[in-house]
């Protein structure tokens, strides 16, 4: 056995979004997502309610190859959804978003912590820059407050 010390990235960001926490909450969906998200398509969603909940498997591609997500916590009362992306042989990711009113809209405090799987992980934490984080929550920010003003996407790529 061998027992390694883990080399981890974690980034927080607080979004302002332009919808009540009710109105966000279902969008964070991977079957939802594909309404709002460009670029976003699952190849697969294994769901009771056929939406996110708790249990909820779904596989994507991207970069390092595909991912298997799995939805650890579905909350929608509390606004609270935590999953678990693991890129095999890259890196297994911790997401934790957290929905809040604020003023007239949301506050969505949303972390990833990634931690390496061997050295394509490694290589991956070292390019999960604040810079880059920065540009992905933006983007990621624009364009559901794009969806939640005009019920359309955007049209703008998400750096995922």
């Amino acid at each position: 056995m061998q027992v390694s010390q883990p080399k981890r990235a974690s980034r927080t960001y607080v979004q302002r979004l332009h919808a009540v926490p009710e109105e966000v909450f279902p969008l964070l969906c991977p079957v939802r997502e594909v309404d709002w998200v460009e670029g976003w398509a699952p190849s697969h969603v294994w769901s009771e309610s056929g939406v996110a909940e708790k249990d909820c498997v779904f596989l994507t591609g991207g970069h390092g190859g595909e991912a298997v997500w799995y939805i650890t916590c579905h909350e929608p009362a509390l606004g609270r959804i935590e999953m678990l992306k693991v890129t095999p042989g890259v890196t297994i990711c911790s997401i934790v978003i957290e929905l809040a009113p604020s003023g007239p809209g949301t506050a969505a405090t949303i972390t990833y912590t990634h931690t390496s799987l061997g050295p394509a992980g490694d290589e991956f934490g070292d390019q999960f820059t604040e810079e880059h984080w920065v540009r992905f929550m933006q983007a990621w920010e624009s364009q559901l407050n794009h969806y939640l003003k005009t019920g359309r996407k955007s049209g703008h790529d998400s750096p995922r």
